[in-house]
């Protein structure tokens, strides 16, 4: 005998999975939008006493990355609290888990081996965030 699918219980997985992909991206924006603004406001020595790498590459990269990441995090929230253009999300979480990538790669480059479990959490997060809102199911709605 053939069991029926039961559209409330694919309703209800589908309420969580988008209750989950809203807190990443609210988690997400944060992190990102609080890194790419000290990294963009802060001087050079300032971030190397809080952080190895910015003393190891030139002072027009770090302020890249920090203004990549902070349009990554606007990116991960407006979109959807605004109604307007959501399908940035599912981009700018893609973008934040290359982002991620390439600091697992430097950081293993340089002997930072321990760096590369935060940055192999947050591009899960990411990634995570850019599969749930680019699948049909969950896109943000629109206006």
């Amino acid at each position: 005998m053939e069991t029926a699918a039961y559209p409330s219980q694919d309703l209800a997985i589908g309420k969580r999975k988008h209750t989950l992909l809203w807190v990443f991206q609210f988690v997400l924006a944060l992190v990102f939008g609080a890194m790419g603004t000290m990294k963009l406001l802060l001087g050079q020595q300032q971030l190397s006493d809080l952080m190895i790498w910015p003393g190891l590459v030139p002072m027009d990269l770090v302020r890249y990355n920090g203004a990549a990441e902070l349009a990554g995090a606007l990116g991960l929230v407006l979109p959807g609290l605004l109604h307007v253009k959501s399908w940035l999300t599912c981009y700018a979480a893609y973008g934040l888990t290359m982002i991620m990538v390439m600091a697992m790669g430097f950081h293993l480059s340089h002997s930072g081996w321990y760096l590369v479990f935060p940055n192999l959490l947050l591009g899960g997060m990411a990634l995570f965030v850019g599969i749930g809102r680019t699948e049909d199911h969950t896109p943000l709605p629109e206006r």
